[in-house]
């Protein structure tokens, strides 16, 4: 995560995404990097318009919790609290893995 981090770093800082400047960002604030990893992740980051991919992004739906109501019996209100967790869950896995596949190519 740091890298990519990193990576909007230096977009945010209109500066060219790439090892060099990587690099400097992880030494000057002290973060132990994989040089593999950050060149793997610079030429990954070339191929991407990270302008568009932020535009395109969807923000994650906030959590939203159903109170149940005083006339539910607690099983009742177990069981949907327990259907409700997984809509959000699955919503939530879904948004993040097209936002990270969009990221990522």
């Amino acid at each position: 995560m740091e890298y990519v981090y990193a990576g909007l770093l230096l977009h945010y800082a209109k500066k060219e995404i790439n090892e060099d400047n990587l690099t400097k960002i992880f030494q000057s604030a002290g973060i132990p990097y994989d040089e593999n990893k950050l060149k793997m992740f610079a030429a990954a980051l070339k191929e991407i318009n990270i302008e568009e991919t932020l535009k395109s992004a969807t923000a994650l739906p906030a959590a939203v919790t159903a109170t149940p109501q005083q006339t539910t019996a607690p099983a009742e209100a177990k069981k949907e609290e327990k259907k409700e967790e997984k809509k959000e869950e699955e919503v939530s896995e879904e948004t993040l893995s097209a936002g990270l596949s969009a990221l990522f190519g």
